[in-house]
């Protein structure tokens, strides 16, 4: 056996996928991380192979996993979030969404009832996280910047 054996150093994945959050640039900074939170804590759910293994430190004390990718946030005006969510819409990405009335809700059934009560055309959208492909989720944001 050889004890000098190279030590193989794994390069970092080059995703086929991206996860995305669009925000809308006119939030407060609290809103901003709520939303955010929000918003990503749907995609886990329901796209369950964007979730990595549990973490554990030196001593042995377990974390829970998270996501095994970059989340890329972005920001744009209420048009750009608007058409972003046609796009997502028509592309049939995994999604999720944050409306201004989930701000006066205390709770996640009234937030369910809240979406649940506006058309999709009609819904004040202030948050938008979306996975897919890189190229048809790049392609859903046309128009949005990074958030700085």
């Amino acid at each position: 056996m050889n004890d000098s054996a190279p030590v193989r150093v794994d390069r970092p994945d080059r995703f086929d996928t991206k996860i995305a959050v669009l925000l809308r640039e006119d939030l407060e900074p609290w809103q901003r991380l709520n939303v955010t939170a929000f918003l990503i804590s749907g995609l886990g759910t329901e796209v369950p192979e964007v979730i990595g293994e549990p973490y554990e430190d030196a001593d042995g004390v377990p974390y829970l996993p998270m996501f095994r990718q970059p989340v890329l946030v972005f920001e744009g005006t209420k048009e750009t979030l608007t058409a972003a969510h046609a796009r997502v819409l028509s592309r049939a990405l995994p999604r999720a969404v944050f409306t201004s009335d989930l701000f006066t809700t205390g709770n996640d059934r009234d937030n369910r009832a809240a979406v649940r009560a506006v058309r999709t055309a009609e819904l004040d959208l202030v948050g938008l996280a979306v996975h897919g492909p890189r190229n048809a989720v790049d392609k859903a944001l046309k128009g949005a910047r990074m958030h700085p």
